[in-house]
Parts: C-alpha cells; sequence; structure tokens
C-alpha cells in the first residue's frame, strides 16, 4: 500500500473518535490542552492498538467478532450518550470527565471498527506496524484538535452542548448498529 493510502485509512477509521472527542470539549465546559492530550492519548492509542489485535486475530475469529461488534459499540455509545443527557447542567469536577473510567469505554466504543478493520487487513498486504501508527497518530491528532475546538464552542452553552453531545453520541451508536445491519 501507499502512504496517501494509509493516510485516507487512517482518517476514516478516526471519524468517530474526533465526534466523541468535540463532544467531550463540549461537555467538559473550560478543559486544558492536557485534557485534550490524554483524550489524544487514549483514543489514538486503542485506534493504533485495535487494528493490531484484528489483524492478530485473523480469520479465525471473523465471523464471531463480526456478529457482535456494532452491538458492543451501540450499547456503549448508547450508555454514555444517555449518561451525558442525564447529567446536562449539573455541576461536575471537569477532570472527573477525563479519568480512565470515564476515557476507555470511549476508547473502545470507537476503535471497535479498528478491530474489524484490522481482521481485514490480515488478508491484505499492509505493513502491520506503520499502518496502526499511522492510524494512532491520526487519531491523536484529531482528538486534540476536537477537545479543544469542541471546549471552545460548549463553554458559554454548556447544558445545551451536554444534551447534544449525549444525542450525538445515541446518533453514533445507531449509525454503527443500522450499517452493520444493512439497514442504511
Amino acid at each position: 500500500m501507499y502512504f496517501w493510502e494509509y493516510v485516507f485509512i487512517s482518517a476514516g477509521l478516526a471519524m468517530d473518535a474526533f465526534a466523541v472527542s468535540i463532544c467531550k470539549g463540549l461537555t467538559a465546559g473550560h478543559t486544558s490542552f492536557k485534557n485534550a492530550l490524554i483524550t489524544g492519548l487514549w483514543f489514538g492509542g486503542f485506534q493504533a492498538l485495535m487494528p493490531s489485535a484484528g489483524w492478530l486475530l485473523g480469520s479465525q475469529f471473523r465471523d464471531l467478532i463480526a456478529a457482535v461488534d456494532h452491538w458492543i459499540a451501540f450499547g456503549l455509545l448508547l450508555w454514555l450518550g444517555i449518561s451525558a443527557i442525564r447529567s446536562a447542567g449539573k455541576a461536575e469536577n471537569v477532570s472527573d470527565g477525563f479519568t480512565p473510567a470515564e476515557m476507555f469505554p470511549l476508547a473502545v466504543a470507537t476503535s471497535i471498527d479498528a478491530l474489524a478493520a484490522g481482521i481485514t487487513f490480515s488478508f491484505m498486504d499492509v505493513d502491520i506496524v506503520r499502518l496502526p501508527l499511522c492510524i494512532g497518530l491520526i487519531t491523536a491528532a484529531f482528538c486534540i484538535v476536537g477537545v479543544l475546538g469542541g471546549t471552545y464552542l460548549g463553554e458559554k452553552n454548556r447544558k445545551r452542548a451536554q444534551i447534544i453531545g449525549g444525542l450525538v453520541l445515541i446518533f453514533i451508536g445507531i449509525q454503527i448498529l443500522t450499517e452493520h445491519l444493512g439497514i442504511i
């Protein structure tokens, strides 16, 4: 594969994490570059790890994973979206929104498609070191920008932003589910 193909694959896989990062920035209120970096590291790290894990699993478990990946992503995003809507307008410590307990399920939910892509990569001629590294770096960069951009947009409209952020998470989950079920 050519380098530009790695970049396009990476950007495509980063879009869910980028959208969720914008939501994190919107719902967090005023946040720091440190929190944006934490988000980038979590999402970028999982986006790099999952294709590698998928590549290792290969075709042996392809049918099993493909049968449930969309349900896992949908469930996690639905739960997180409902939680964001319920907490709209409540006082919240901003740093709590970037703890491992908060970031882990988001990182998993947004990287399940990268796991499935990794299974596909096991049947292709790809550099399994360079491609996940590219995916991780591009995702991290997009997510840092997403959190900072979301923070800028959401400081004045925090309650509304939390509701919108929760709805976006739910819609991303619905999109993942309907795409995998062949409805869209």
